[in-house]
């Protein structure tokens, strides 16, 4: 088992909870929420990922995925990835899913 962490700058808040896919062979949860105190300090916002896999040894892989991700999603959010095996592909899915979910719930 693995856990990593990486963070990344942000530019808004993000305001809603979100929580997409199971953990489950080749598959992976993703819990979105509101990173801690966004507001506190503008320029300090950041998005903080929490990666906790049962495959060792992919580090740079999840580096690579995230950092495309985070080039198009500016949110200040805590992130939680619980992996059993999920492709790169499964994983921007994922995280494309639990963004789209928690901007649903901003206009509920």
């Amino acid at each position: 088992m693995e856990h990593l962490t990486f963070d990344y700058p942000a530019q808004r808040a993000v305001t809603t909870r979100a929580h997409v896919g199971v953990v489950g062979s080749g598959d992976l949860e993703v819990l979105l929420s509101p990173a801690d105190n966004p507001g506190a300090n503008p320029s300090a916002m950041k998005a903080h990922v929490v990666v906790r896999t049962s495959v060792d040894g992919y580090s740079h892989i999840w580096k690579s995925v995230l950092d495309r991700f985070f080039t198009r999603y500016d949110g200040a959010a805590q992130i939680e990835i619980n992996d059993f095996g999920a492709t790169p592909g499964v994983v921007a899915l994922r995280l494309a899913e639990a963004v789209e979910a928690a901007e649903q719930g901003d206009d509920a």
